[in-house]
């Protein structure tokens, strides 16, 4: 196919927005309408670029699908020389793009080094993710939290939004109690210096000893005739616990300092682990400081009416109206809840920044919660309060089924990165691929290639299902896998070096305009032309896994080309300079793309 230049500038133009309005003038030429136009992609087993679904035409038009098809594909071919041809498969008309138009798209692709991202849009948007508790390290589910938080944030900032990343660390209430009261009977002293435990690692392993000394206790009291429900309630651990609790909300000097000991042995452990992970926030939110302001927006809403009070002195909310039942605000002690603090919270941040939108990166298991802090915050009278989105994903489970904190089954998130890592190189080792290279420069790519594993298999998922993950899937270097992307774009740097090393460069000049190039390669600058509407599709539907998955087609499209035709052994210069174009730009996309999921790309593998 001669890949020659147009003279119309349609760089610009979305593709599928020109095809309709190409197909919109035909249309309201030859039926007098041109609205109600369908068009989708051409399956892979029918010749064409784009579709046009007729049926909606035939009112108008009076024929048959296959006559208005026919008609309507000629008409555009006579008119529009972008479109070189068409074919007709009953009632629908494939338009089969000419390469002219490619390559005006491909030439705004090797134009623009930041192709795909969009102009400032002026909207600021803030995102929570992680969230944690300062009773125990991060785990799995944490990482697929943190993953998913970080890319949707790094898309919507490729979408033209000023993005806020924000943390909501959970260190108060009956859990930390839990951790800090185990601690005091059972730790002897022991420190993270002491013991060689990172301090989340340490304070979760408190949090574990808990559970098992408060189920003993369970245990004795029911063996003496007490019923198991009021067993748990007056074993005296618990109680003790609870009392831990009022004793912090009332600023005990003795429970205040060993909160602020233990969560600060937590808060060193968190960063270790983040700064592992990829993941960084512009701001921390602590629950210790909002949910005062929470407490107080309740007692605002109690003189209101809005919340009512119970014989027990606890204060509550009836959404009956709303189609739901009531809800706890404050139990009778006057201690808080985590919606307490999540009302407080909200208000908090929307006096700090001038938020358009709020997304709160939550697993599934919450959204009951979500539902009814959207309309409390309504009824308390803020505009914003409909509009929060809860960004609702799915469970993520091992193969062995689900982890449980409190029982210390779960896989901790250190422990999985050091794996992934250790897994990239015993895979590495065993394809001998990265022989010559020094020690440091090994590690730093066993950590780019561990760490893009992980992050790959959980985000190539949809967020909104549940998953499995299971390790050892994910080092492979071939399949939808991290490695096999990051091993492409290693393969593309190879390439370029050794182009370089001929003493061609790929930006001495453009390529000819009358070379003749495949559908293969066609079918590869379309790939990269829809890379704009796949970062804006990410963005409406929160979803990194369109991101995830365009990769792996574009680098399997990649692949196969690159099996199929030389590059630098191709003797025609004109050509061979397009193929180097090529090659570079795909590697360009691949790196923007897989930067939008946090993951890295190694210059050699």
């Amino acid at each position: 196919m001669r890949f020659g230049k147009l003279f119309i500038n349609i760089s610009m133009v979305n593709i599928e927005e020109f095809i309709s309005s190409v197909v919109a003038r035909a249309a309201q030429e030859l039926y007098g309408v041109s609205d109600n136009i369908q068009i989708q992609k051409t399956r892979k087993e029918f010749e064409g670029d784009y579709t046009v679904v007729v049926f909606p035409l035939l009112r108008a038009s009076k024929k048959s699908p296959e006559a208005t098809a026919t008609e309507l594909g000629e008409k555009i071919v006579a008119t529009t020389p972008e479109i070189r041809g068409f074919n007709v498969i009953k009632g629908f008309l494939n338009l089969v793009v000419d390469a002219s138009f490619w390559a005006s798209r491909f030439e705004e692709i090797v134009a623009t080094e930041n192709f795909g991202m969009a102009e400032p849009s002026g909207r600021t948007i803030m995102i929570e993710y992680s969230s944690p508790n300062t009773n125990k390290p991060l785990h799995l589910g944490h990482i697929r939290n943190n993953l998913l938080g970080y890319s949707v944030a790094t898309i919507l900032k490729a979408n033209g939004h000023n993005v806020i990343k924000v943390n909501l660390v959970n260190d108060r209430g009956i859990h930390i109690c839990k951790s800090m009261l185990a601690w005091q009977l059972y730790g002897g002293g022991e420190t993270p210096e002491s013991s060689g435990m990172k301090g989340d690692h340490l304070v979760g392993k408190y949090y574990v000893e808990f559970d098992k000394h408060y189920k003993a206790e369970v245990k004795a009291l029911v063996a003496e005739g007490m019923s198991e429900d009021e067993a748990k309630k007056k074993a005296p651990i618990m109680v003790a616990a609870q009392e831990m609790l009022r004793k912090w909300e009332a600023k005990d000097p003795e429970v205040y300092s060993l909160w602020e000991t233990m969560n600060g042995w937590v808060y060193e452990g968190f960063d270790v682990t983040y700064k592992a992970l990829g993941v960084d926030f512009d701001k921390v939110y602590y629950e210790s400081q909002t949910y005062l302001l929470g407490k107080s927006l309740v007692e605002d809403g109690l003189q209101k009416g809005v919340f009512f009070r119970k014989e027990d002195n606890s204060v509550w909310i009836d959404l009956a109206a709303d189609g739901l039942d009531q809800k706890l605000l404050l139990r009778g002690d006057g201690t808080s809840v985590y919606m307490t603090q999540d009302i407080g919270t909200a208000k908090l941040r929307f006096q700090d920044y001038p938020i358009d939108k709020m997304i709160y990166v939550v697993g599934n298991e919450q959204n009951y919660h979500f539902q009814v802090l959207s309309i409390l915050l309504d009824k308390l009278g803020f505009k914003w309060g409909k509009d929060l989105v809860h960004f609702s994903y799915g469970m993520v489970e091992l193969p062995e089924g689900k982890m449980k904190s409190r029982e210390g089954t779960v896989v901790d998130a250190d422990d999985l990165m050091d794996e992934m890592i250790e897994n990239a190189r015993v895979t590495s080792d065993e394809l001998g691929k990265l022989n010559g290279l020094s020690q440091e420069e090994v590690d730093d790519i066993m950590r780019i290639v561990g760490m893009g594993a992980l992050k790959y298999f959980i985000l190539k998922v949809d967020a909104r299902k549940n998953m499995t993950f299971n390790p050892k899937e994910s080092i492979d270097f071939n399949g939808n896998t991290g490695p096999f992307i990051q091993y492409t774009y290693a393969r593309i740097r190879s390439i370029l070096r050794k182009a370089a090393e001929d003493g061609m460069n790929v930006h001495d000049r453009l390529f000819s305009d009358d070379i003749i190039i495949s559908e293969k390669e066609i079918a590869i600058i379309q790939l990269l032309s829809e890379f704009k509407e796949v970062i804006a599709q990410a963005a409406t539907d929160y979803n990194p896994s369109v991101i995830a998955n365009y990769c792996y087609d574009l680098a399997k499209e990649f692949n196969q080309f690159y099996h199929d035709f030389s590059v630098l052994r191709e003797p025609e210069q004109g050509l061979k300079l397009f193929r180097l174009m090529l090659t570079e730009n795909v590697g360009k996309i691949l790196k923007l793309g897989t930067g939008l999921l946090g993951i890295e790309v190694p210059e050699r593998m």
